[in-house]
């Protein structure tokens, strides 16, 4: 009898004891600003603009007074531009690689050197998803960036001068009209 009450009686203060359920808050956190990208900066074009299929290392430059990002090719001419207002979701992927020394190590004719395998780099990419005005389709344009840092900062620099909507650490456009 004894161990039954004593179950009963410990049964009922663990439930007293359990965590509550807290109200949702009002507001979620907003992600801490990061500082304004560079006007112009290093970027690699991997692919996804119609016409243009040629990897290509070059420069992307914010054009405020056209309202557009416009990619520069290695001789620093204009060779596409995107339009903010076309521009639906922009967001940053990363991609963990095998690095050229790893390869290089890997394949010395070592003991221990198949470890080679195991060194890796973290490549960044921005992407952006847009609708094409001129071929009436929706496209997604692929460019490598040097660091997180510059990637998170043109990010917050491209979604908020195209007027675009946060979510996470990315920025989109709401169906139906412009983000804010």
């Amino acid at each position: 009898m004894k161990v039954v009450l004593l179950t009963a009686i410990l049964v009922l203060v663990a439930g007293l004891v359990s965590p509550q359920m807290r109200p949702v808050e009002e507001g979620g956190r907003q992600a801490p600003r990061k500082p304004a990208a560079p006007e112009t900066f290093n970027a690699r074009y991997e692919g996804g603009v119609i016409g243009f299929s040629r990897r290509e290392r070059g420069k992307l430059q914010f054009d405020e007074e056209n309202q557009r990002l416009v990619f520069l090719g290695s001789d620093g001419k204009e060779r596409f531009s995107l339009a903010y207002e076309l521009m639906n979701a922009i967001y940053p992927q990363s991609r963990s690689v095998r690095s050229t020394t790893g390869t290089v190590v890997q394949n010395i004719p070592l003991p221990g050197a198949g470890l080679g395998g195991f060194i890796r780099e973290k490549q960044r990419y921005l992407i952006i998803q847009f609708a094409d005005a001129d071929a009436n389709v929706s496209g997604v344009a692929n460019f490598r960036l040097e660091s997180k840092e510059l990637l998170e900062s043109v990010i917050q620099t491209l979604g908020e001068r195209a007027e675009m909507t946060p979510r996470g650490d990315a920025y989109f456009r709401p169906r139906g009209g412009s983000g804010n």
